[in-house]
């Protein structure tokens, strides 16, 4: 309560001063805030969404782009066609690209980023997707040919994820701290745990229509700072700001511009099934039936969110609603921990990662597992040791719970990994994965999709949470900011003062 106190005097406190003036002269460059620093800026070996919210078409591109409504256009490809069964796509590149060195981005140049995201020792978020290539074939210098293992309806769109950035053969290995791509921004300056500068490259192809010539992005993570860094003009844009508290004042200024936009992102509380009790469904439903999603969601995000049951969000191909599979019931909880033996207090570990909804929805969860007899013992961690001891592909998978929300806008496919880190392991949801993707026809793939949904769901795979509203500050006379967040990025080149 004093926390929250005292951001409403503070932000009062604003509120009465003068009103400062905001950046309207700085025409042509602009200064951002995000609430993550990136671990590094090659977003093809490390999975931080903070990555691609630097990174994405700023510095590298792909060969397709998700634009703010979730469709997916041309980039890096000029134009491409897919075989009947969905199993080969033809690429046709455009022509006269460079990268920031001087060397010539073509197809060898995609070979080279698609392969090196697929080999054994690769740390590409979506290794999969690219060992699911069966081959790639660069006939000539603009074209690009992908033949898959099996059909994948969304290749177009999956390429235009970070994951799938095109990087420079020669820099590959040093992209993380001095990243070269195709993009209308290069590095300018990194100043570790404060700010990175992003400084337009004059030698873009469509520099003219490149209006902010320098970017700078700000690293604030505490609520408090975050609205007083607003308030104060320091900042003049704050995409997915954590003003849950503070939004109403920010409306009634007419200084800002507030939107509140949905997502494909799906906060969750991951379950390690590779440990016991958890691999038992059983105590996975009783965790889930002692979760108050409604909450949760007033808890940690302070009501922006909506209550999802499974591994999928509303506004997706064939979403639907699984919420009443896993209701929140206390007593059903304690009844499926007895059938399965569970002799309680059963102690389980919570690792909790930075972000405030995370470590605000860790502490409801902990008092709300409690009343179910079930002791959940809160670890804060940095997202470097979230990454490594929780998510890594290779382990060690050294928790019980976590809470974390997943922003790719289209991952069931990390389900049927096997190292993937909740550890579900399931032949028949593979199988019904493999039918999906293989299934031209739209409304069938939705129906099967639906089937899977309501598989996991029932299979209690995670903690199924909500999505998260996201909310996005800006001045007002700074246009081009995206509301909708299909993906977290921060596309520059569509930003510009009034």
């Amino acid at each position: 309560m004093l926390k929250k106190l005292t951001i409403v005097a503070f932000a009062a406190a604003f509120a009465a001063a003068p009103l400062p003036v905001m950046a309207q002269s700085k025409k042509d460059s602009v200064v951002m805030a995000m609430a993550l620093e990136p671990p590094g800026l090659d977003p093809t070996i490390a999975a931080a969404a903070a990555i691609a919210e630097v990174t994405l078409y700023n510095i590298y591109e792909t060969l397709t782009k998700i634009n703010e409504d979730g469709s997916t256009s041309p980039l890096l490809a000029e134009s491409w066609t897919a075989s009947p069964d969905l199993k080969t796509y033809t690429f046709k590149l455009r022509k006269g690209v460079k990268f920031h060195n001087g060397e010539p981005f073509d197809s060898a140049a995609v070979k080279f980023s698609f392969e090196r995201n697929a080999v054994a020792t690769s740390t590409n978020k979506d290794k999969s997707l690219f060992q699911s290539f069966e081959k790639i074939d660069a006939p000539d210098a603009d074209t690009i040919v992908i033949t898959l293992k099996y059909a994948e309806p969304n290749l177009p769109f999956l390429l235009g994820q970070a994951s799938a950035s095109i990087v420079e053969p020669k820099s590959a290995a040093t992209d993380a701290t001095q990243p070269v791509g195709t993009g209308p921004y290069q590095l300018g300056a990194w100043a570790k745990g404060s700010s990175i500068t992003l400084s337009k490259w004059a030698d873009y192809r469509n520099a003219t229509a490149i209006k902010l010539s320098k970017v700078t992005i700000r690293f604030i993570s505490d609520p408090a700072a975050q609205t007083a860094a607003l308030l104060s003009g320091d900042v003049d844009a704050f995409p997915r700001v954590s003003a849950q508290r503070t939004i109403a004042q920010f409306k009634a200024d007419p200084r800002f511009n507030v939107q509140v936009g949905g997502s494909r992102a799906k906060t969750i509380v991951g379950i390690n099934e590779r440990k016991k009790p958890l691999d038992d469904v059983r105590v996975r439903r009783a965790i889930l039936a002692a979760i108050d999603r409604k909450a949760m969601i007033d808890g940690a995000v302070d009501g922006f969110g909506t209550p999802i049951g499974s591994f999928y969000v509303p506004g997706a191909l064939g979403y639907v609603d699984t919420t009443g599979i896993n209701p929140y019931d206390p007593e059903k909880a304690k009844k499926l921990l007895a059938e399965a033996g569970v002799a309680t207090p059963l102690e389980l570990s919570l690792k909790l990662p930075p972000p405030s909804y995370a470590r605000q929805g860790g502490e409801i969860l902990a008092a709300q597992l409690a009343k179910v007899g079930i002791i959940a013992k809160i670890e804060n961690v940095e997202w470097a040791q979230w990454l490594s001891q929780v998510f890594a592909g290779n382990g060690p998978h050294n928790f019980d719970l976590t809470i974390v929300s997943h922003v790719e806008p289209f991952d069931l496919v990390k389900i049927t990994e096997p190292d993937y880190y909740l550890g579900y392991n399931n032949e028949a949801f593979n199988a019904l994965y493999k039918q999906i993707v293989s299934t031209p026809d739209e409304a069938a793939r939705a129906k099967l999709l639906g089937d899977a949904q309501r598989m996991l769901a029932t299979d209690a795979v995670a903690g199924f949470l909500y999505q998260p509203q996201l909310i996005t500050i800006t001045n007002r006379k700074l246009k081009g900011v995206w509301k909708e967040v299909p993906q977290y990025e921060n596309d520059f080149s569509t930003w510009y003062w009034e």
